[in-house]
């Protein structure tokens, strides 16, 4: 670093360093040391946004360059997260990998399951049926759906979307709400339902997956009006 034709300096002499000069050339050596013992393709705490910056997952630091996150990782800073995270480890009774600093059992693991690219083969068949109770004179539905390419250990999933989870349908319609049923490589498949209250009570709502004739049979029943109407009302005697 050259000292020559500062302010208080002889001719040829070195002078004093500036606060800003002397902590640019402690940040340059730093990084110069961090170069001969970091490789950054194996730090698993250096991590390159999408603006193009740097981050440090340890200490949760953004640097503009590279050379800026070598001196930050050879800085009090990270070397204390550094040992902090050490001594946790230790004490969880996890060992880090000497080359990753990862618990190890997880080199070669990711953390979130990779989602599946499946190319979908079409809709399932179905078949719906009405149905009313002769008692209680609630009306109901029999969903019937037939897969013989699914998988076998795959079995249907459903679940009920109300008209504003949607995005087909705009504005959405609040007298609806949506029954999807899904079954991979299928698509899945929605019905438009009454936004009314499905009864759950046992024998009223149920379903069933035959794996030999690989079939999926969902039935319900909606609550009545005056079950709707007077739900919770203290004193209101239970439908048997």
């Amino acid at each position: 670093m050259a000292y020559e034709g500062r302010v208080g300096s002889r001719f040829g002499g070195g002078g004093v360093a500036s606060h800003s000069a002397s902590n640019q050339d402690r940040r340059e050596r730093l990084r110069k040391l961090a170069l001969e013992t970091i490789d950054l393709d194996k730090d698993p705490y250096f991590f390159k946004n999408h603006v193009g910056s740097f981050e440090c997952r340890l200490c949760l630091t953004v640097h503009q360059n590279d050379g800026s996150y070598l001196a930050h990782t050879q800085g009090r800073k990270h070397q204390t997260n550094l040992a902090r995270r050490a001594a946790r480890e230790a004490k969880e009774g996890r060992n880090l990998d000497p080359i990753t600093g990862l618990p190890q059992g997880m080199i070669g693991q990711q953390l979130i399951a990779p989602r599946k690219n499946l190319i979908k083969i079409g809709r399932p068949g179905y078949k719906i049926t009405k149905l009313r109770d002769p008692v209680t004179r609630q009306l109901g539905l029999l969903f019937q759906l037939q897969y013989p390419e699914i998988g076998t250990e795959i079995k249907p999933r459903y679940r009920f979307m109300s008209a504003f989870e949607q995005r087909v349908e705009v504005p959405a319609d609040k007298n609806f709400q949506y029954l999807l049923v899904a079954a991979e490589p299928y698509e899945t498949v929605s019905f438009k339902l009454q936004a009314r209250e499905v009864d759950r009570s046992p024998g009223r709502f149920w379903t069933h997956f035959d794996a030999d004739s690989k079939e999926f049979f969902l039935q319900l029943f909606f609550k009545t009006e005056r079950e709707e109407r007077y739900a919770g009302v203290p004193g209101l005697a239970p439908r048997s």
